[in-house]
């Protein structure tokens, strides 16, 4: 009997101590004018204890006494409460303002959008998505002001990314950002499936991007992949589209008549027989027998009218209490425009797992890989198609039929021009069918940490290590062919190499944040080591077996013709950073950092890399209290210092020389030493920015405007050797970039069912040389092709005549002595006499503009009606020039084709043409000179995506269980307005000799989620 009252005075016991642990908590959740809102979330913190407010707001809750209580909705602020008994809570929660409380990723850290005092603009992956790609950059085309990307339609071709213009000389590779992947670093992200990454942030002006140190010099690009959250339930996403690119804007080159028409023109008896001789081979058209029965429209013939483009990514995201965890795979094809082995593949791996060990401890690992295969047809193929005449067939039947009767071998049917004899072959068939290029390129990100949190919510550390590899496997194969003595290749090719590249990151940093009063105030200190290196093998030789499993260079029947290159490099660095963060009543805000930088690389082995920013939230003053009109202003700048060790270690050579001298009648031999060499170091980019950030009319109208200025200051210039010819590259130049950056956007709600969103930026961007080191200037490019950096002027702008018009009679000849001393005559060009001293020489060279454009836009519009969502994207550049080179090129191959244009507008009497010259007149070297016929604007606009998606709820249309659904339909640039010659204003460095063409893309996809 003692033992049962026993028994039950225990479990009374522990039932009353288990019923006063746990409380009761109910109530309404409303919003700031106090409507009720349904469908909050009311989550017991840590645990998947939760409910959500009925259609009236109202919610019931159990939970243990003490506990943390989250209250979330889209669009509001979240709210913690910490109930101490049982009882009536409700909870008024605030809108949030257009995301100021919204955290974004800073180096080393996070922040919130309002405690910002630089220039971060950051995209979310719904919006990369959009655009069809399996480059993530190529999405922030016109979406960021300050931002310039060059495309390339090549199949996984690589984008440009100038991020506040050009501040180095311009080489392969020193102009591009930076980009940080959850923490490890990267030259290009081009392993990266779109469809991964959770948020895009560029960090555009020095006081950002400082903390990266001498990585950081041309902005730095943080990427944060999607990841798992705790207490989530588990959910599947698939997302994939298909569509197919179109080739847009495609040239016009002359038609067999119209290139007849010009060759009798020019007078060349040489190119008059030619056409002859294709009439006699090939017949004479029964439309006009003075031309040849053949019409050839090369790029018609190269290019495919359409190639396939799919994505498909699957991914698995969620958590418990302790572990969450994000994994998944995707697939990205691409096919190429070019009729040839021309295509990218590329399958990924991912996963991240969070793990909260304990209280204090928290750790993570993450990895990716990625596995990609090029097929690169030949880029020269584009060069021969804007060359190649239309009186040349694709194939030549007769030839390769007299061929095969001969006894040759490796006869081709393809046909050559020199079978009418011209002097080159022509036909880019024979670059596209008889070379293959292949990469296989394999990269693997993994990187682990480890978080402890020394003083709960105050002081934590966190250690992690990221390790990227990349190995690339290239070979490059010429199979041989014959078709005339002069075109073929009688013996097979092949170069193969293999490189790796290997990097190594660890980073430690110690994080104190607390608040004293209305003082708050966040501090960071870390060190970081790097250790990377590359190795490259590679080999060539000929002869090799035409069967592909036999494609190695030890299959090589010519021993003597095998070669081997053997490079490497190895780079360590280590690095002491911190930042203080400080603010005073969310109404003034600071914020420093400074990174000090060693690397064995240079001579100069450290750099030290300081930056502040300051804030005002002029609206927290009372003396903005009653202005309703202005929710929010914030004004703020920034300076800081960072580096570009993207610079080579050292250039030029010491020299030695045999010299041989006779003294008293005999021979002495001795060396004489000259030394070009020069250590060079990182350049130095300063940068200055003051912007603002204001939200008006009741949050629907969002403006951000900053003024930057940066300048590189011991930049790499060629400075010409005294008392030798040549020149080598020293850290004393000085380039700026300065401009303004505008974004505006207006949202609104008009009721349930319809919302709306507008907004547009703007940037300008001056770029100027300000010191040569003395040099009055630094010519670039080719002697034909003259591009010139001087004190006052853009990096790089074209040099040349200005044409003033055509010389129409000979009245205009006779009283001109510019064209009478030169023997001048009607059809000519007409050069400015800058100088007027009736002489064209250097002295009337002057700049003809730029490739960096001087002004860009980009601007949006996005409807939602119901379940049904639309969104278009525009944007352009002015101010940049393009050096038609390919039309240029006629000084070198003035026996080929002419576009369409051209051919069109040529002068052919008084009266007919004030910007063309006469077709004789393009083969005369007066002609010829270096001028502004040949730059020609870059302006354009582009609406740049159009995607119109309806959403569907999978459970409340078909029933439990069922997956929501998003269709959509996307047409990526389907339109481009522009007036230059080409096939696309957007060319790289500014000179359009050949490069691939940037299609339309238009595709279908859906998005499910389980």
């Amino acid at each position: 009997m003692r033992k049962t009252f026993f028994i039950v005075f225990l479990l009374f016991s522990f039932s009353t101590l288990f019923a006063q642990d746990r409380i009761s908590i109910s109530g309404s959740v409303v919003d700031a004018s106090g409507t009720t809102l349904p469908g909050v979330s009311v989550l017991e913190r840590g645990t998947t204890n939760g409910v959500v407010t009925d259609i009236d707001g109202n919610y019931t809750l159990s939970v243990k006494q003490g506990a943390t209580v989250v209250f979330s909705y889209i669009g509001f602020l979240s709210q913690e409460i910490k109930p101490q008994q049982s009882g009536t809570i409700n909870i008024q929660l605030q809108e949030d303002i257009v995301g100021l409380e919204e955290v974004v990723v800073v180096g080393y850290g996070e922040i919130k959008v309002k405690d910002l005092t630089s220039s971060i603009t950051t995209v979310k992956s719904d919006e990369l998505v959009k655009t069809p790609s399996g480059q993530a950059m190529q999405a922030l085309q016109g979406k960021v002001a300050g931002v310039q990307i060059v495309n390339s339609g090549a199949p996984g071709g690589q984008p440009t990314v100038r991020i506040r213009g050009v501040g180095s000389f311009p080489s392969s590779s020193n102009s591009s950002p930076l980009y940080v992947v959850d923490g490890m670093y990267f030259d290009n992200i081009d392993f990266l499936n779109p469809s991964d990454i959770e948020t895009l942030s560029v960090l555009k002006d020095a006081s950002a991007s400082a903390i990266y140190g001498v990585r950081a010099a041309n902005g730095v690009v943080l990427i944060t992949t999607k990841k798992g959250s705790l207490n989530t339930k588990t959910s599947i996403t698939y997302e994939g589209y298909y569509g197919i690119q179109v080739p847009q804007n495609v040239m016009q080159m002359a038609n067999a008549e119209q290139f007849v028409d010009y060759v009798y023109q020019t007078g060349s008896a040489a190119d008059i027989s030619f056409v002859e001789n294709a009439m006699q081979r090939y017949g004479r058209s029964r439309v006009n027998p003075n031309v040849p029965n053949v019409n050839t429209d090369w790029y018609a013939e190269i290019m495919k009218s359409h190639a396939r483009q799919q994505n498909h990514s699957v991914s698995v995201l969620g958590g418990n209490d302790k572990t969450s965890y994000s994994m998944g795979v995707n697939y990205y094809d691409q096919e190429g425009l070019l009729e040839a082995e021309d295509s990218y593949k590329r399958m990924n791996i991912r996963a991240s797992i969070d793990h909260q060990a304990n209280d204090w401890l928290k750790t993570g690992v993450n990895f990716n890989v990625s596995n990609g295969t090029s097929n690169i047809a030949s880029s020269s193929a584009w060069f021969s198609a804007y060359h190649a005449v239309p009186i040349l067939p694709v194939y030549d039947q007769q030839n390769y039929d007299d061929l095969v009767a001969q006894g040759i071998d490796y006869p081709s049917n393809y046909s050559s021009a020199q079978l009418l004899d011209y002097r080159g072959s022509q036909n880019p068939f024979l670059s596209l069918a008889y070379n293959q290029s292949r990469q296989d390129i394999r990269k693997v990100l993994a990187g682990i940490y480890a978080e402890v949190e020394l003083l709960p919510n105050m002081l934590k550390f966190k250690s992690s290590y990221n390790s990227s590899m990349m190995f690339l496997k290239a070979r490059g194969v010429g199979l041989p062919y014959y078709i005339t003595n002069s075109t073929r290749r009688t013996l097979s090719t092949i170069s193969s190499s293999r490189t790796t590249d290997v990097n190594h990151f660890f980073d430690n940093t110690l994080t104190y944040t607390n608040s004293f009063g209305e003082h708050n105030i966040s501090s960071m200190a870390g060190m970081s080591y790097r250790d990377e290196w590359y190795d490259y093998l590679g080999g060539s030789a000929e002869d090799i077996p035409l069967n592909e499993n036999a494609w190695y260079i030890n299959q090589s029947q010519s021993e003597s013709s095998k070669q081997v290159g053997d490079n490497g490099e190895r780079l360590y660095g280590v690095s002491y950073f911190g930042r203080l963060s400080y603010n005073y009543n969310n109404k003034y805000i600071a914020y420093f950092t400074i990174r000090q930088e060693g690397t064995q690389k240079y001579q100069e082995k450290w750099g030290t890399f300081p930056a502040f920013g300051l804030g005002w939230v002029v609206t927290e003053e009372s003396f903005m209290d009653g202005i309703d009109i202005l929710n929010y202003l914030k004004l703020r700048g920034g300076w800081g210092k960072l580096g570009n060790d993207k610079i080579a270690r050292q250039d030029g050579a010491n020299t030695t020389n045999p010299v041989y001298l006779a003294i008293d009648d005999m021979q002495v031999d001795g060396t004489t030493t000259t030394s070009t060499f020069g250590y060079l170091g990182w350049e130095t980019v300063t940068g200055t920015n003051v912007g603002l950030n204001a939200e008006l009319f009741d949050n629907r109208l969002s403006i951000d405007a900053d003024y930057f200025i940066r300048d590189t200051e011991d930049a790499a210039i060629p400075v010409s050797l005294k008392l030798q010819s040549g020149s080598v590259l020293r850290n004393v130049g000085t380039i700026r970039n300065s401009g303004l950056e505008l974004a505006v956007t207006w949202r609104n709600e008009i009721n349930n069912d319809f919302s709306y969103s507008v907004g547009g930026n703007i940037s300008t961007l001056k770029n100027e040389v300000r010191d040569l080191y003395g040099q009055s200037y630094i010519n670039g490019g080719q002697a034909e092709f003259r591009q010139r950096s001087q004190v006052g002027e853009p990096l790089l702008s074209f040099y040349g005549y200005e044409v003033a018009g055509i010389y129409q009679n000979e009245s205009e000849i006779s009283a001109d002595p510019v064209a009478v001393d030169n023997s001048l005559v009607p059809g000519d060009f007409k050069y400015v006499d800058q100088n007027n001293d009736d002489v064209i020489n250097d002295d009337d060279k002057v700049f003809l503009g730029s490739y960096i454009p001087t002004f860009s836009y980009g601007g949006f519009i996005g409807l939602n009606y119901k379940d049904f969502e639309f969104s278009m994207n525009i944007m352009g550049q002015t101010g940049n020039k393009i050096l038609n080179r390919k039309r240029g090129e006629i000084i070198w191959t003035n026996d080929t084709n002419i576009d369409a244009d051209l051919a069109n507008g040529l002068w052919t009497g008084e009266g007919t043409s004030n910007k063309y010259p006469s077709a004789s007149a393009l083969r005369r070297g007066w002609n010829q000179n270096f001028s502004d016929y040949l730059v020609e604007d870059g302006n354009f606009f582009r609406i740049q995506n159009i995607q119109l998606a309806y959403n569907i709820d999978g459970e409340k249309l078909f029933g439990a269980g069922m997956p929501d659904a998003r269709i959509f339909v996307t047409a990526e640039k389907p339109l481009t307005v522009f007036k230059y010659n080409g096939f696309n204003p957007e060319v790289n460095n500014g000179i359009d000799r050949q490069f691939y063409p940037v299609p339309a893309v238009y595709t279908i996809g859906v998005n499910l989620k389980f």
